[in-house]
């Protein structure tokens, strides 16, 4: 950012390779092969009191993660993420908002500490410093300099029917396959939310209660992230184990924002939500049914939207590189009548940044998009992505949206419903235990109603490494 101090990542992180070498050269071991826990994306759902057994403390800092605190159970674990992606994009939203070819690096460096009192009650907290190097426009999923991402009280009880749950504060939480409700993994700077958690689990089901404010993310100072009654989310949501492979699941949300902005409506939204899912597996074939309707209003509008999204797939897995044959296909509402008192654009609420592709061409609104793939592990673990995604717009009353849900200028009411084609290639490597990369390409090829926007072709590169402590 302009007047800016420029500081070198690594001497930002403060890590040393010297130290961390003997962790960066470790085999990466699947979760439980020899005991130890797995380091997770979300570092508060990691137990790492595996390691009160001495035997276990096999890796250098291991007494950094499994701290004893007196005699009465309590324990302190600690822990650090560091992510650096660089990317090139040669036309943010296909070129039509003055962005030309832009480089930039991004870098997410997360501390923690998960304190436990004892078997009931813990309290993590992750401070977090994300910065976006050189990068010609920076929004609020790109960066946010030394904050509070995390700081939850947490309650635990098993009981003889089931296992309650309980968590205050600071805190994350994603659903499924993260197509509306996630913890924002893809970008920058991940979402929190300001809430209240509640759930009672059994063997078969689980009942979930949510009241919450989503963090609204600032970049004016240090530790100026706030949530307000600006903006609310609450949920009611069951889940059902069927079987050992599959799971039903659904729930009713409240969404709520004071200033809220549409092609067709503006003013205070009130959206309320039903959400339903069928998820799992079979022999070699997996699928992921998700489908959604909103009502509510938006000032004095009705809003009436829906979505759905599928993901099937084949594995073979007695042919070499077990290759993975899927198909996504996915819808979601547009306006089709502007001006009817009646808003009818899909609000994705918070999507999760890599659904579609990294390159943030594709948002969930308007949209009807078929996506074959092929998948296939030709080490271990590595695992390569082919596949080519086919978009159209729902109607062509609403306009072309990029992620999050971005209107394209001069799309709405004009052109055809075909919007273009992509290609991606992505390849995800475990090097270690704790040292994972990646790498992912698009190419968009633009429909002509985004080339009558002004829009082009439009690439994408992104380079990922992430070392977790």
């Amino acid at each position: 950012m302009p007047g800016e101090t420029r500081v070198a990542p690594a001497r930002l992180a403060g890590l040393s390779l010297a130290l961390l070498w003997p962790l960066l050269s470790a085999p990466a071991n699947a979760e439980g092969d020899d005991g130890r826990p797995a380091i997770k994306a979300n570092r508060w759902q990691e137990d790492w009191s595996a390691l009160a057994s001495p035997a276990l403390r096999s890796e250098p800092l291991d007494n950094l993660k499994y701290i004893p605190l007196g005699s009465d159970g309590a324990w302190l674990s600690l822990g650090a993420t560091l992510r650096e992606r660089l990317e090139m994009n040669d036309a943010s939203g296909f070129g039509t908002r003055g962005v030309a070819r832009d480089n930039y690096l991004l870098q997410r460096f997360q501390v923690h500490a998960d304190l436990h009192f004892n078997e009931h009650w813990r309290l993590f907290t992750q401070l977090e410093d994300v910065r976006a190097y050189d990068k010609t426009t920076v929004g609020g999923a790109d960066q946010n300099r030394l904050d509070l991402r995390l700081a939850f009280l947490e309650y635990v009880n098993a009981f003889g029917s089931g296992t309650f749950k309980t968590r205050v504060g600071r805190q994350d939480f994603a659903f499924d396959l993260q197509r509306f409700v996630s913890s924002r993994d893809g970008p920058n700077v991940r979402q929190s939310f300001d809430a209240l958690w509640a759930d009672w689990e059994t063997t078969q089901w689980r009942f979930i209660a949510i009241a919450s404010h989503p963090v609204q993310y600032r970049d004016d100072h240090e530790f100026d992230d706030t949530s307000s009654h600006a903006v609310r989310f609450d949920m009611l949501r069951v889940e059902r184990l069927v079987g050992n492979q599959q799971e039903l699941s659904a729930y009713y949300a409240r969404y709520q924002r004071d200033q809220a902005q549409y092609l067709d409506a503006t003013g205070s939204e009130n959206r309320a939500i039903f959400d339903a899912r069928y998820a799992g597996s079979a022999a070699s074939v997996d699928w992921d049914l998700e489908g959604m309707l909103q009502g509510g209003s938006v000032g004095g509008k009705d809003i009436r939207a829906w979505a759905a999204g599928s993901r099937v797939g084949y594995t073979f897995a007695d042919i070499r590189w077990t290759p993975r044959v899927g198909l996504q296909v996915d819808m979601a509402s547009g306006d089709s009548h502007p001006g009817d008192g009646r808003v009818g654009t899909f609000n994705p609420l918070f999507p999760n940044g890599y659904y579609f592709t990294l390159a943030g061409y594709t948002g969930y609104s308007n949209l009807i998009h078929v996506k074959p793939s092929i998948t296939v592990k030709p080490l271990p673990g590595l695992s390569v992505q082919t596949a080519i995604g086919l978009l159209w717009r729902q109607t062509t009353e609403d306009a072309v949206y990029t992620q999050p849900n971005i209107a394209v200028a001069n799309t709405a009411g004009t052109g055809q419903r075909w919007t273009g084609a992509y290609a991606q290639v992505r390849a995800d490597y475990a090097f270690t235990a704790n040292l994972s990369g990646a790498v992912e390409a698009v190419h968009y090829d633009v429909g002509q109603s985004l080339r009558d926007a002004g829009g082009h072709d439009s690439n994408y590169l992104g380079v990922e490494m992430k070392f977790s402590w």
